[in-house]
C-alpha cells in the first residue's frame, strides 16, 4: 500500500489522532512557558517556586495518569475523547480566572492531565491498536498534530502578548478546544477498531504473550527503559521551561529563540515520518537503543552556544530524539508486550514520561535558584543520555531472544 492510499482508506482515523495530540499542546511545556514570564510576575514567584508548582502539579497529573489512562482500555475513543477535552477546557479557563497562588498547583495538575496526559495518550493508544502492519505510519501522521502545536503555537501566541492580556489568550486556547470536540465526535462516529471486537485484532508481545501490567513491572526491561523514558520529557521540558531564562542569560530577546522552534518541529516532524517508515521495516526493537544519541550533542551544543544560529545546530539533534519519541516507544511497548492491554501499559510509560515532565522544571529551577547555571546543567543532561543509552542497550540485548518472530497482520 502507497502512502497516499494509505492516508485515503485511513484519514478519519488519522485525523482524530493528530487533533487530539495537536489539542494536548495546551497542557504542553513548550505552550504553558510561554507564560513563565507574566505568571512569575503576577503572582510574586521565584524560578524555583514557579519551578516547584509545575512539579507538585505535573507529578500529581502522572499518579493520576497510572489509574486513567488504563480507561483507554475499557472505553472507546469517541466516548472518552470528548469528556478529556472538556476537562482540558476548564484547565484553561482555570488559569485565565484564578486568582491565587496556592491553587496554581491544581490548575497545573489539570492542564498537565487532561493535556499533555490523557489528550496524547488517548491519541497515541489509539493508532497502536487500531493499526499493525502500518503502524509506524500511522504514528508519524498522528504526531503531526505535536508538531504543528510546537510550530504554531509558542510563536503565535508570543506575539499576541504583546497586544492582548495574557489571561485572555487562555480563553482563547478553552474556545479552541471546545470547538474540537464536535469535530472529534464527528471524526468518530465509527471507529477503526471497536473496542468489541479488539480480540480479534490483539497482537502477541514476547514470549508470544500477552502481558498485564502487572507482569510488565516484574519484568526487568521495564526498569532498564524507565530512564530512557524519563530523560527526554524532563529535559527537553526543563529546556522549554526555562527558554525565557535561557533567552536571558545569552542575551537575547525572547522572540529571537522562540522563533527557532518551528525550525526544530519541522525536523521533529521529519524525523517522526523517517522513524515511522522504519518502524515498519525493521521494528522499534532495532532502532530504540541508538534514538537518544543525538541529545548528548544537543545538550552539549546549548551548554555552549552564543549564538541563535549554533543554538539551532543544537534543536536540530535535539529534534532527531523528539521525533524518535514520537513513534518509536509506543510501538516498542506493542512488540514487547503485546497490545490487548496496551491501555494500561502504556499508562505506566505515559505516567514516567509526565513524571519526568515534572521533575525536569522543578530540578533545575532549583538549581539555578541554588547558583548552578542552566548552562552548566546543560553538560551533566548530556551526561544522562549517554547512560540511557547504555542501559537500553542492555535491557534490549537480554529481552531479544524473547521476541517472537513479528506476526503477520493486515494494515
Amino acid at each position: 500500500m502507497t502512502l497516499g492510499d494509505f492516508l485515503r482508506r485511513n484519514a478519519r482515523w488519522l485525523a482524530a489522532g493528530a487533533l487530539l495530540s495537536f489539542l494536548s499542546s495546551f497542557g504542553q511545556t513548550f505552550f504553558i512557558s510561554v507564560f513563565a514570564g507574566e505568571i512569575r510576575a503576577t503572582f510574586g514567584l521565584s524560578h524555583g517556586q514557579w519551578g516547584g508548582i509545575y512539579t507538585l502539579g505535573t507529578a500529581l497529573a502522572a499518579l493520576v495518569m497510572l489509574w486513567a489512562g488504563g480507561l483507554t482500555d475499557i472505553f472507546r475513543v469517541r466516548h472518552l475523547g470528548p469528556v478529556i477535552l472538556l476537562g482540558l477546557a476548564l484547565a484553561c479557563l482555570a488559569m485565565a480566572f484564578n486568582p491565587f497562588a496556592g491553587l496554581l498547583f491544581v490548575v497545573v495538575f489539570a492542564l498537565r492531565f487532561f493535556g499533555q496526559g490523557m489528550s496524547s495518550h488517548i491519541a497515541l493508544v489509539a493508532m497502536t491498536r487500531w493499526f499493525d502492519a502500518t503502524r509506524g505510519r500511522a504514528l508519524a501522521v498522528a504526531t503531526m498534530g505535536f508538531a504543528l502545536g510546537e510550530a504554531c503555537l509558542p510563536l503565535s501566541f508570543v506575539a499576541l502578548m504583546g497586544v492582548t492580556d495574557w489571561h485572555l489568550l487562555w480563553v482563547l486556547s478553552a474556545a479552541i478546544v471546545l470547538a474540537a470536540v464536535p469535530l472529534l465526535t464527528r471524526l468518530l462516529r465509527e471507529e477503526r477498531t471497536p473496542q468489541s471486537h479488539a480480540e480479534k485484532t490483539v497482537s502477541a508481545g514476547m514470549g508470544n504473550r500477552h502481558w498485564t501490567r502487572k507482569d510488565v513491572l516484574t519484568h526487568p526491561l521495564f526498569w532498564f527503559m524507565v530512564p530512557a523514558i524519563l530523560g527526554p520529557p524532563a529535559f527537553v521540558t526543563a529546556y522549554f521551561f526555562h527558554q525565557v531564562h535561557l533567552a536571558e542569560i545569552k542575551g537575547w530577546a525572547h522572540v529571537e529563540l522562540v522563533r527557532l522552534f518551528p525550525v526544530y518541529t519541522g525536523l521533529s516532524l521529519a524525523t517522526a515520518m523517517g522513524a515511522g517508515w522504519a518502524l515498519d521495516r525493521l521494528g522499534a526493537v532495532r532502532l530504540m537503543p541508538f534514538m537518544q544519541l543525538p541529545m548528548v550533542a544537543a545538550f552539549t551544543i546549548y551548554a555552549l552556544s552564543d549564538t541563535p544560529p549554533v543554538m539551532l545546530a543544537g534543536l536540530a539533534f535535539m529534534a532527531v530524539t523528539s521525533g524518535c519519541m514520537a513513534t518509536l516507544p509506543n510501538a516498542f511497548w506493542a512488540e514487547v508486550f503485546g497490545t490487548r492491554h496496551i491501555g494500561a501499559i502504556k499508562a505506566m510509560a505515559t505516567a514516567v514520561m509526565v513524571l519526568g515532565s515534572a521533575i525536569g522544571p522543578g530540578v533545575t529551577g532549583l538549581l539555578i535558584d541554588l547558583g548552578i547555571g542552566i548552562q552548566t546543567q546543560f553538560l551533566g543532561i548530556a551526561a544522562w543520555f549517554v547512560l540511557t543509552t547504555v542501559l537500553m542497550s542492555i535491557g534490549i540485548a537480554r529481552a531479544r531472544a524473547a521476541l517472537a518472530p513479528p506476526l503477520s497482520a493486515s494494515a
